[in-house]
């Protein structure tokens, strides 16, 4: 099994940053205020969504990333900080662990590098993912995902973008005012409608910053 792992700073919050590495124990630090050439973070996140737009995330795999946020939020809190949520997605035998981690302070580069070596060194040891993977680690930014019920009671009356994984009256993706939750549902307003939608049918929905 070979891991890569990458420490990235939010795209809204400051220069990008990689913490990449291959091997079972290897790690290397770069920081740098450039992009990966040719494209911006915004572009590189929005390929990866696209290509997952028309992939309904299974029952299995969330069963399988909620054993892994049971694994590694121990870590993480002893590291004063707070796992966020996950993301893994799977492609032939290589899969990609996306963790967020936030922090009231502030996610800063030292507290990125340091999860990012915990987790490494733990998942090496407890082998929850088989086959190769890609680590990363980053804030959750801005245009931060909502996990969790709790994140978006935390969140209402900003604007999200969410995407559903089947249709919802004729809507596959809905942009609106997060306006409340109810239970496990979330109500979002689009223009004069107002949709009721329950966590499960969420595949992912974003905050959309605004910048004043």
């Amino acid at each position: 099994m070979a891991r890569v792992s990458r420490c990235i700073g939010s795209a809204s919050q400051g220069p990008w940053l990689r913490c990449s590495g291959s091997g079972p124990r290897a790690h290397f630090l770069f920081v740098g205020s450039e992009q990966p050439k040719g494209r911006s973070s915004q572009e590189w996140q929005q390929v990866q969504d696209d290509a997952e737009d028309d992939q309904a995330p299974a029952s299995g795999r969330r069963s399988r990333q909620a054993e892994i946020e049971h694994l590694l939020s121990p870590v993480i809190q002893a590291l004063d900080c707070e796992l966020w949520g996950i993301e893994l997605s799977t492609r032939g035998r290589n899969s990609l662990l996306r963790i967020y981690i936030d922090r009231e302070e502030g996610v800063s580069i030292e507290d990125c590098e340091a999860v990012s070596r915990r987790v490494g060194r733990l998942l090496d040891v407890e082998e929850p993912i088989t086959g190769n993977y890609t680590l990363e680690v980053s804030s959750p930014g801005m245009d931060r995902i909502l996990f969790r019920i709790e994140h978006y009671a935390q969140y209402v009356g900003e604007t999200v973008d969410v995407r559903l994984v089947r249709p919802f009256e004729g809507r596959r993706r809905l942009t609106g005012i997060l306006a409340g939750v109810e239970g496990d549902e979330v109500r979002v307003q689009v223009d004069e409608e107002e949709f009721l939608l329950p966590l499960e049918w969420i595949q992912r929905a974003r905050i959309v910053p605004r910048f004043e």
